[in-house]
């Protein structure tokens, strides 16, 4: 891709439950590039982060439904607790996660940047999250 001089965005999460929140996110990433790159918690990373009672949809599922989305070219499912590795090997011109993470804390933002990379937190979506949606349906 970057050899065509294509401009790729790289973003990871656990996507459990799928909301408007992580739509709008992902539109926004797609739009900053050529190509959307989505890493994927495996399951075990998910239950190690989230809980036992986590993930709600199994991995290939979660990555099934990504792919499916307009905006995301690709999704890779990673076993770490995070995407370092992952971001290594796809080396992305733009880094980006949600705005509820500061640019400090982002992982493999020191090595997009080491390279002139840009790595942005995007538009955050009050109120919109997979534990939120959980919380509610066992009301």
């Amino acid at each position: 891709m970057r050899s065509q001089g294509k401009k790729i965005v790289f973003t990871n999460g656990c996507f459990d439950l799928l909301h408007v929140g992580h739509v709008r996110y992902l539109q926004e990433a797609q739009r900053l590039g050529d190509v959307l790159v989505v890493g994927v918690n495996s399951d075990a990373s998910v239950k190690r982060l989230k809980g036992p009672t986590r993930p709600v949809q199994v991995e290939n599922d979660r990555a099934e439904i990504l792919a499916a989305l307009g905006a995301v070219n690709f999704t890779v499912i990673f076993t770490e607790d995070t995407p370092e590795n992952l971001i290594h090997k796809v080396k992305p011109d733009i880094l980006v996660k949600g705005g509820d993470w500061k640019i400090d804390s982002i992982v493999g933002a020191p090595f997009v940047m080491s390279y002139g990379g840009k790595v942005m937190s995007l538009q955050f979506v009050d109120g919109k999250s997979t534990t939120k949606l959980i919380e509610k349906a066992q009301k």
